[in-house]
C-alpha cells in the first residue's frame, strides 16, 4: 500500500483529557501519586477488615477510634515493623514482633504494581499506516515510514505511546509517595494500645517500599541484567567473573535457589497439614475453647489463615534440624521437644509435636531438605546443559567445575532467602518466657546451606552428565542428516550437543568440535 491512510477515532472529551493529562504529566508526579494510592489502598483494606470484625464482635470496646488504631498498627506490622503493647496486666510494655507473612503480600503487591505502572505514562492512541509501517489511529503516515515509527526498517513496529519514564524517577516517586502516607500513619498509631517501635518502623518501612518498588520497576523494563551487573562491581574481578561470567550463572543460581526455597516452605506446609490432621481433636477443641459466637470463630479462623505461612516456615525449620522455639528455653526439633510453657489454646499450636524425644516418624521430616537440595541440583543441571528456559542458550555445556560452583552459589542464595523468611516469621510475643517465638534466622540459614549444599552439588554434577548423554542420544536428525548426527566430507559422524546464536555446535565425542550451520 503506497498511499497514505488517515484514520481517526472519536473519543469522549473526558477520556481524551484524562489520557492527555496522564501522558504529559511528569514521571515523578505520577510515581508519587501511584505510591500514595498503593499505601492508601493497603491501609483501607486493613481498616475495613478490622472495622467489620469490631462491628460484629459481641463485646466491642474502645469505640471506632480504637479499631482504627488497631488497623493502622496491623498495617505497620504487615511491613515487618515491631509493635509494643502498653496495656498489659503487669502495667509494663510487651513487644509483638511476629509478622503475619500473608498480610505482607498485600503491600508488596501494591508497591510492585504501582512501580511497574509508573514507568508507562501512556496507553498509546496513535496508529500509523503506511507502506510497511503498520496501521495507526489519529496519526498520519507516509510510504516507507510514518510519524512516530521506531527507527529501523519498514517492518518495525510503530510507536504506541511516549517512551517509558526513567527507572530512577519512577522508583523514587513511588517510594516517596508511599512513605508520605506511611509517616502520618506511624504518628497516628503511636496513640493506640498497640504502638509501633520507632526503630523498626524507620528501618523496615523504607526497606519494604524500596525493595518492592525496585522489583516492580525492574519487571517493567524486562528484568535487565545491567543493574545487577553494576551492583556487583563492588566485588573483586575474579569473584565477579566466577559469579556472573561467562554463563550467567547468577541468574541460573537465583532460579534454582527460589525453587529450593519453595520446596522447603511447601514441604513445611505439608508437614503442618499432616500434623494438624494427626492432632485434629486437639486443634478442634482449641478452636472452640478460644472464643464464642460466630464472629469470634470467624476472627480466630482468619487469624489462623494469616499465620499459616508463618507456621509453614516454622515447620520447614523443624525439618532442617534447628527447629523453633515456643518461648525462651523451649525448643522443638526432630530430636527432642521440650515441654512448652503455659500458652493459650490456639489451633495451629496443636500441630506442635508432643514433648519428649524424637522418633523415626519425626526424623522422616528430613526428607524435605533432601528434596529441596535435589531440586536445586536439578535446576542447576538444566542451566548447565542449556535446557533452562529462563537462561540464554550457550554454545558449550558447562564443565563440572562450573556446574558445581553454580550449585554452591544457589545453596548460598537459598540459605539467605530461608534466613530472611525465618526472621520475618518469628519474633517476640511478650516479655520474659514469651520473648522468643519461632525459628532463629541464622540457625535456619546455616542448616539450609549445609543441607542444600551437600545434596545439590553432587546432584547437579551427576544430572549434568546424565542430561548430556540423554540429549546426545535423543537429538532428532534434521533433513539430510542421519540418526547418528551429521557426516562431513571425510565420513566422520558428529553429534549435536548444544545450540548457539551462530548455529549448532557439534561434537564427535573424540575431542573434535565444529560449527554446523
Amino acid at each position: 500500500m503506497a498511499g497514505v491512510i488517515q484514520t481517526t477515532v472519536r473519543r469522549a472529551p473526558l477520556s481524551l483529557l484524562r489520557t492527555r493529562w496522564r501522558d504529559r504529566s511528569p514521571g515523578l508526579a505520577a510515581g508519587l501519586l501511584g505510591g500514595a494510592v498503593a499505601a492508601g489502598l493497603g491501609l483501607a483494606s486493613y481498616a475495613v477488615l478490622v472495622t467489620v470484625l469490631w462491628i460484629s464482635s459481641p463485646y466491642p470496646d474502645n469505640g471506632p477510634g480504637g479499631a482504627l488504631h488497631v488497623a493502622a498498627a496491623l498495617w505497620l506490622l504487615a511491613h515487618g515493623a515491631e509493635l509494643v503493647r502498653v496495656d498489659t496486666l503487669s502495667g509494663g510494655s510487651a513487644p509483638v514482633g511476629v509478622t503475619p507473612l500473608l498480610l505482607l503480600l498485600l503491600p508488596v503487591w501494591l508497591l510492585h504494581r504501582a512501580a511497574r505502572d509508573a514507568t508507562d505514562q501512556g496507553d498509546g492512541v496513535g496508529l500509523v499506516v503506511g507502506a510497511g509501517a503498520g496501521v495507526g489511529m489519529g496519526v498520519e503516515a507516509g510510504a516507507g515510514a510514518g510519524l512516530g515509527a521506531r527507527p529501523g526498517g519498514g517492518g518495525d513496529l510503530p510507536d504506541t505511546g511516549p517512551p517509558p519514564v526513567s527507572a530512577r524517577i519512577a522508583w523514587a516517586g513511588v517510594v516517596l509517595g508511599y512513605l508520605a502516607v506511611a509517616a502520618p500513619v506511624v504518628l497516628y498509631s503511636a496513640g493506640g494500645a498497640l504502638r509501633p517501635s520507632w526503630w523498626w518502623a524507620v528501618v523496615w518501612l523504607p526497606l519494604v517500599a524500596m525493595g518492592a518498588a525496585g522489583a516492580g520497576v525492574w519487571t517493567a523494563f524486562g528484568r535487565p541484567g545491567g543493574p545487577v551487573g553494576r551492583a556487583l562491581r563492588v566485588l573483586p574481578r575474579n569473584l565477579r567473573e566466577l559469579v556472573v561470567e561467562p554463563d550467567a550463572r547468577l541468574g541460573a543460581a537465583t532460579r534454582a535457589a527460589g525453587a529450593g526455597a519453595a520446596v522447603l516452605v511447601g514441604g513445611g506446609a505439608l508437614l503442618l497439614a499432616v500434623s494438624l490432621v494427626w492432632h485434629g481433636v486437639a486443634a478442634r477443641d482449641a478452636f472452640l475453647r478460644l472464643t464464642e459466637g460466630w464472629s469470634g470463630h470467624f476472627a480466630v479462623l482468619l487469624l489462623c489463615l494469616t499465620l499459616v505461612p508463618n507456621a509453614a516456615v516454622w515447620a520447614a525449620a523443624y525439618a532442617l534440624g534447628p527447629g523453633f522455639a515456643l518461648g525462651t528455653g523451649h525448643v522443638v526439633d526432630p530430636f527432642s521437644s521440650a515441654p512448652a510453657p503455659l500458652l493459650p489454646p490456639f489451633p495451629l499450636l496443636a500441630a506442635v509435636p508432643d514433648a519428649g524425644p524424637g522418633t523415626p516418624l519425626h526424623w522422616a521430616a528430613g526428607m524435605v531438605p533432601l528434596a529441596a537440595g535435589a531440586v536445586v541440583g536439578w535446576f542447576t543441571a538444566r542451566a548447565a546443559t542449556g535446557a533452562d528456559p529462563g537462561a540464554a542458550q550457550t554454545a558449550v555445556a558447562w564443565s563440572w567445575r562450573r556446574t558445581a560452583g553454580a550449585a554452591a552459589l544457589a545453596a548460598v542464595l537459598c540459605a539467605v532467602l530461608v534466613a530472611l523468611l525465618a526472621a520475618l516469621a518469628g519474633g517476640p510475643l511478650g516479655g520474659g518466657v514469651l520473648a522468643r517465638f519461632g525459628p532463629v534466622w541464622w540457625q535456619a540459614g546455616g542448616a539450609t546451606l549445609a543441607w542444600v549444599g551437600v545434596v545439590a552439588v553432587p546432584v547437579a554434577v551427576g544430572a549434568r552428565v546424565w542430561r548430556g548423554r540423554r540429549r546426545r542420544g535423543a537429538v532428532p536428525a534434521p533433513a539430510g542428516e542421519t540418526a547418528g548426527g551429521v557426516a562431513d566430507a571425510g565420513g566422520r559422524r558428529w553429534a549435536r550437543v548444544a545450540w548457539s546464536s551462530a548455529g549448532r555446535w557439534w561434537d564427535r565425542g573424540e575431542g573434535g568440535r565444529r560449527w554446523w550451520p
